[in-house]
C-alpha cells in the first residue's frame, strides 16, 4: 500500500500523539489484516529489501498484521528518541544509533533460541541483533572507465583519479555524511581503520565530489552515468538491482571492506512484545540458521566467532561505536569532513 506526502504526514503525527514536530516518513506499508495485533516497525531498510521477510512472517501468523514505516537514520531517532512515537521495532543500518537506543535506555531486552545463533560479534547486551552483513562497496559505471583499469581497492582509486582529474570532475559521489547516519558511521570507520580516507576526500572535495543522502540515489546515478563513481555504497541495495547488470560494477575494496551489520531493537514501549520477539527471531533465524532462507534478501557471507575471513571487516557492536557519537567529537569530525570534500 503506496501513500500519498499528506497521508504519510498523518501517520506520523497520529503515532507521536498529534505533535506538531512529527518525524518525517519516507514511505508507509500495511500488510495482514487491520483487525488483528499489529506489529509496528520503524526502519531504514526500503519495504522492497524486506517485504519477502514481512511476508512469510505474517503466512506464519495470518491473524497479525505488519505497519512498516520507512525513514532515515536521522528521522528514526527523533521518532524514538525525541517523539516517543508508537512503535515496537526498529531497524537500521546505522549501527552506532542503535547502540545509542540501547544503551540510553530505549530498548527492551530478548533472550531466545534464535538469539543463540547469532555470533558474539553480531549483538549487543541482549538488545542489539545484526541480521545481515552487508559491504561497504565502490560502484562504478563501466563506461566512464573505458581505456582504463578498474580501481580494486582505495589506493588504486586515489592513483586514478589523481591521474585524471579532468575525466573524473563532478563525476564521483558519496554521502554527505553530516545528514546521513549510514554516511557517518562509514566515514569515521573509515577514518579510525586507514589515513588514506582523508586523503581520498580531500581528492573528492578537490573534483567538485556529489553528496547523497542514501545509496539508492548514488546507484541511480552510477547507472544513468550522471556520475562514474559512487563511494561507500551498500554493497546489497547495489546487488539488488538486477535491472541494472551491465550499467554497474560493484567493487569490494581489496585493501579492506567494512561491512555494515544491519540491526534490530526492540523499543521498551511495545505494546506488542511478543510479537516483536517473534519477528526478530524471524529475521535471526533467516540470517544465521543452515541452510539459508530462501527470503533472505541479503547476501551471506562465511561467518564464525572470529568474524569474517580477509579484507571483510564488520563493524564491531559495543560501546566503541559511541565514541564519535559524542556531541564535541562529532562536531569536531565534520568540520574537518567539511573541510576536505566541500573546500568553498
Amino acid at each position: 500500500m503506496r501513500l500519498s506526502l499528506f497521508s504519510l504526514v498523518l501517520i506520523a503525527a497520529q503515532l507521536t500523539g498529534g505533535a506538531a514536530a512529527a518525524f518525517e516518513t519516507e514511505a508507509w506499508s500495511r500488510y495482514g489484516p487491520e483487525d488483528g495485533p499489529q506489529l509496528r516497525i520503524i526502519s531504514t531498510a526500503d519495504t522492497s529489501i524486506m517485504e519477502p521477510l514481512i511476508r512469510t512472517f505474517i503466512q506464519a501468523r495470518p491473524e497479525s498484521g505488519v505497519e512498516y514505516t520507512v525513514v532515515s537514520s536521522t528521522e528514526l531517532m527523533k521518532a524514538v528518541a525525541e517523539e516517543g512515537a508508537g512503535f515496537d521495532l526498529a531497524v537500521s543500518s546505522a549501527m552506532d544509533l542503535q547502540t545509542k537506543l540501547a544503551n540510553d535506555g530505549f530498548t527492551r531486552r530478548h533472550a531466545s533460541e534464535a538469539v543463540k545463533l547469532v555470533p558474539a560479534w553480531g549483538s549487543w547486551r541482549g538488545h542489539v541483533f545484526a541480521f545481515s552483513q552487508e559491504p561497504a562497496s565502490i560502484v562504478l559505471n563501466p563506461s566512464a572507465f573505458t581505456g582504463l583499469e578498474l580501481p580494486r581497492s582505495r589506493p588504486d582509486l586515489i592513483a586514478l583519479l589523481r591521474q585524471h582529474p579532468d575525466r573524473f570532475r563532478g563525476r564521483i559521489g558519496t554521502y554527505d555524511a553530516s545528514t546521513s547516519g549510514l554516511g557517518y558511521l562509514f566515514a569515521t570507520q573509515d577514518a579510525r581503520t586507514s589515513e588514506s580516507f582523508w586523503r581520498l576526500m580531500e581528492i573528492l572535495g578537490s573534483l567538485d565530489v556529489k553528496l547523497y543522502c542514501c545509496s539508492g540515489s548514488m546507484i541511480e546515478a552510477v547507472a544513468r552515468g550522471d556520475i562514474a563513481v559512487a563511494y561507500n555504497v551498500l554493497g546489497s541495495y547495489a546487488r539488488a538491482r538486477s535491472d541494472l547488470a551491465g550499467r554497474i560494477e560493484i567493487i569490494e575494496p581489496a585493501d579492506y571492506t567494512n561491512m555494515m551489520l544491519r540491526t534490530a531493537v526492540i523499543l521498551k514501549g511495545t505494546e506488542n512484545p511478543v510479537l516483536a520477539g517473534a519477528f526478530v527471531d524471524h529475521l535471526l533465524t533467516a540470517a544465521w540458521d543452515s541452510p539459508a532462507a530462501p527470503e533472505y534478501p541479503f547476501q551471506h557471507f562465511p561467518h564464525g566467532e572470529d568474524g569474517l575471513p580477509g579484507t571483510l571487516r564488520p563493524i564491531q557492536l559495543g560501546p566503541g561505536l559511541l565514541v564519535f557519537l559524542d556531541q564535541l567529537k562529532r562536531k569536531r569530525f565534520l568540520s574537518e569532513w567539511e573541510s576536505a570534500v566541500v573546500q568553498k
